[in-house]
């Protein structure tokens, strides 16, 4: 965050932020309750989708929201990445090569480390060979003996050895080393297409949200409400624009289900305000009908709950 002033850097790309950094994922939570969506996969679980890390994704919303606040800077990630010069092709190619030169020196090293280990299991598999025909030994001594005593043969117990050296499995960790973001290439110039304004980010044709009096709607109340202290994220699973957290959603249910209207005098049919209270109740919350009041910058928010009367 330091070629930005402090500033989080949100890589846009077909009009979508992403958060690439870890440090910025966890700052956006613990102290400025922007939370999104993790959308990237576990390299070794690419088909799964309950545990999913980085990027983050952002609400169109929150991004509106950190760049007013001056929180983050939106950067057009396509025009960053500019063509690289041979020189720089050249010295990327030396590194390549010498960082596969030292993923073979490990791979190497974990081999011999394997095989020193085979060879102290060999060794010691040897010595409880040898103390067990010891034992098979001593046994067919006193068998022949009792046998001259009682004149009976007696089958001395053999002992099978134990499972040989090669029939042992030995399983070493191995590390996967994985190069860096791209934010490391010198042909990545980040801050050379930074924005810290939407307005700029409109002009340049990297963001383009809100352009509409709906979105612009939804973003003031999504910032009037974050401003009263909530967490926010999408809400379309519950029938809503946003789903309202009193705390981090790692903690705390969620209590509301907010649906925007573009002004105080929006249409709104009674059947929506039944089909919202109802579908609030199922869930277990209370559905927020909120609008945005241009003339006095404020938005009117209310609450719906089924009162099962009747």
């Amino acid at each position: 965050m330091g070629k930005f002033s402090g500033k989080v850097p949100l890589r846009v790309s077909n009009h979508r932020a992403y958060v690439w950094e870890v440090e910025d994922i966890a700052n956006l939570r613990s102290q400025h309750r922007i939370f999104g969506l993790l959308g990237g996969t576990l390299p070794h679980l690419a088909q799964q989708n309950v545990f999913l890390g980085v990027p983050l994704i952002l609400m169109p919303e929150e991004v509106v929201l950190l760049v007013e606040k001056e929180i983050a800077v939106i950067i057009d990630d396509a025009r960053a990445h500019q063509p690289p010069s041979q020189a720089e092709k050249d010295e990327w190619n030396r590194f390549r090569k010498s960082e596969q030169r030292r993923s073979v020196a490990r791979k190497e090293d974990a081999k011999g480390g394997v095989a020193a280990q085979k060879g102290m299991t060999e060794e010691a598999i040897l010595k409880r060979r040898q103390r067990e025909e010891r034992k098979v030994a001593a046994l067919a001594k006193a068998a022949t003996t009792n046998e001259i005593v009682q004149g009976e043969p007696v089958q001395p117990e053999i002992t099978r050895p134990s499972t040989p050296a090669s029939a042992v499995s030995s399983s070493t960790p191995h590390t996967v080393t994985i190069p860096s973001s791209s934010t490391s290439l010198s042909w990545y110039r980040p801050s050379e297409h930074s924005h810290s304004t939407i307005a700029s980010a409109r002009e340049a044709g990297v963001w383009s949200y809100p352009s509409t009096t709906a979105e612009r709607a939804r973003c003031n109340v999504f910032r009037s409400l974050w401003e009263k202290g909530y967490y926010m994220g999408c809400g379309i699973k519950f029938g809503g624009e946003f789903v309202v957290y009193p705390g981090d959603p790692l903690r705390y249910h969620s209590h509301f289900v907010a649906s925007v209207l573009e002004s105080r005098s929006s249409p709104l049919r009674p059947m929506e305000v039944v089909a919202h209270g109802r579908l609030g109740t199922a869930t277990k919350k209370a559905h927020l009908m909120c609008a945005w009041d241009e003339e006095t910058q404020e938005a009117d928010i209310f609450s719906v709950e089924w009162a099962g009367f009747g």
